[in-house]
């Protein structure tokens, strides 16, 4: 009778400690400190001396091991954790509680490796999350007794029973938070767009929200040009603000990466490692990556990339949904930025119309005028001095209007010209001032080299020495050449006039140093080959 007593007194001491240990899992929600949780109450219920839970993945394997008993330095001894075969691979291909008297003696047992700690009884349950199996309790080393009893099993079933549940909450909230964490950056993000979109830095913070949002290593925005078949780093996100200036700018082609089906086919992808998701010129991130397209109707931009450290699995079918609204996001970004750049220009091309004709109707009609008035009187003049002078402002309206015309001209060129047509242009208009037209030689990727903001100062550059040789040079022959080539800008005008003297360089050229160096070039004046003057303007195009 006594015996009996101290058995139901036993169990339902047990059973109290059962539920307290389902009291205190419940106390905090986060994943892994609940997953910690857990071992240590199984190992206390059941009086082991070790215990581990197993997390089993998508491929049968375990993902994830959490001891309990093991002190950090042993652990370090043992070296990699299991992987689920052998005797804990017994729960995996059969997910039914097993209890054994001794560990060594089962047939499928592979050992222990080096400096682990000899365990000999053994009890193992499932953890099942609804129909699925999340992962494996194991225990080993009875204490007080040589193996574990019918009681050890039915609790550690029951913990294993709670467990799960407690997990699937753990998880649930998990996503909760994620969601909440990506809702916010979303709104973030909103409210950026509703104000004046400047791309690349609408997209820089789209890219360094998304990584932040889902713990990732690298966030790529990738730009497609459907003609050329190729990809664009536009911006590039890592984490504490790491130097990305040597991925920014690399240039894919399509074919050779992984990116072109999210692309082609218009649906988020996931790729095991984007270290060898295209050939990248620079190391990347060589984990997991998600790819989510950039669509905004019919229109298609390129790609939303965000990868995780080598070893670290991604959510996948979270992340992906929630990456979908940044990409929509990132997408609307450029769509908006595009309708603004066209707008601003719409409003310069008006503007610049507006200014042509009143040039044309009013500024050309009244210096034309004072011509003619100014040619009426002149032969009224009785001192020739005076008609000489008025002869001279009569050739000087004549050539502000001839100006004002090339300026009408050029203000009425579309914005999108060619930079060759506009050179060849500006060459041409000097034909008329010198009497002939000068020998113009261009050579390498002139139009696509240059980039939009040295263009004006090329041009600037270009007519002011144009404009010195006309004014001083007189010169027979002169020669235009404007180079690209070795990452190098370099125009050259030579004429075989009278010559100029550097050391008294006069405001022109003065100006044509300061728009070199504004560029980190030099410029370069000095005697031709066998007369006359050679100006040579250079500039680098790295980094621009």
């Amino acid at each position: 009778m006594l015996d009996r007593v101290g058995e139901v007194v036993t169990s339902r001491e047990r059973l109290r400690a059962l539920l307290d240990a389902v009291v205190g899992l419940s106390a905090d929600l986060d994943l892994r400190s609940t997953l910690e949780r857990i071992v240590a109450a199984a190992c206390r219920l059941a009086g082991a001396r070790y215990a581990a839970l197993g997390v089993v993945g998508p491929d049968r394997q375990l993902t994830e091991f959490i001891t309990h008993g093991i002190d950090a330095r042993t652990q370090a001894r043992i070296g990699d954790l299991p992987h689920g075969r052998g005797v804990l691979g017994l729960l995996i291909a059969d997910p039914r509680p097993v209890r054994m008297p001794d560990i060594t003696r089962h047939p499928q047992s592979y050992g222990f490796p080096p400096n682990h700690p000899p365990m000999h009884g053994f009890l193992g349950a499932p953890i099942r999350i609804r129909d699925q199996v999340f992962g494996n309790l194991y225990l080993a080393e009875k204490q007080g007794a040589s193996e574990f009893t019918d009681d050890d099993e039915e609790i550690v079933v029951a913990l294993a029973a709670a467990a799960g549940v407690i997990i699937e909450n753990a998880r649930l909230f998990a996503v909760a938070r994620r969601r909440e964490r990506w809702l916010a950056a979303a709104a973030e993000i909103t409210g950026v767009l509703l104000g004046e979109v400047r791309r690349t830095d609408a997209l820089r913070l789209i890219a360094r929200r998304a990584r932040e949002v889902a713990e990732a290593e690298v966030a790529l925005v990738l730009l497609y040009d459907d003609e050329a078949g190729q990809f664009t780093v536009e911006v590039a996100e890592v984490p504490d603000g790491g130097n990305t200036d040597n991925l920014v700018g690399t240039v894919l082609v399509a074919a050779d990466t992984d990116f072109i089906e999210p692309v082609t086919r218009r649906r988020q992808a996931v790729v095991e490692s984007l270290a060898k998701a295209a050939p990248w010129p620079v190391p990347v991130g060589g984990g997991p990556a998600l790819i989510s397209p950039l669509t905004a109707g019919d229109a298609l931009h390129g790609v939303l990339v965000v990868a995780f450290p080598a070893g670290q699995g991604a959510e996948s079918d979270v992340e992906l949904t929630l990456l979908a609204t940044f990409a929509g996001q990132a997408a609307l970004a450029l769509e908006r930025a595009r309708a603004q750049e066209e707008r601003e220009m719409l409003a310069v091309l008006e503007d610049r119309e507006r200014i042509a004709r009143d040039l044309h109707d009013v500024v050309i009609q009244r210096l034309f005028a004072m011509g003619l008035q100014l040619q009426t009187v002149a032969p009224l003049a009785g001192r020739a001095e005076v008609r000489q002078r008025l002869d001279a402002t009569v050739d000087d309206l004549d050539s502000t209007i001839r100006d004002i015309r090339r300026a009408i001209f050029e203000l009425r060129t579309p914005m999108t010209a060619a930079l060759r047509t506009e050179i060849r242009n500006m060459v041409a208009g000097c034909a008329e001032a010198l009497g002939y037209r000068p020998t113009l030689e261009m050579s390498g990727p002139v139009d696509s080299a240059v980039p939009d903001p040295l263009r004006p100062d090329l041009l600037a550059v270009l007519g002011e020495a144009l404009s010195n040789v006309v004014r001083h040079a007189r010169a027979s022959r002169v020669t235009v050449g404007v180079d690209v080539r070795d990452g190098e800008l370099v125009i050259r005008v030579a004429d075989d006039g009278v010559g100029a003297d550097p050391a008294h360089a006069r405001g022109g050229l003065v100006n044509l140093r300061e728009r070199a160096e504004r560029w980190g070039g030099d410029l370069d004046v000095g005697p031709g080959e066998s007369a006359g003057t050679t100006i040579v303007w250079r500039v680098p195009l790295h980094d621009r």
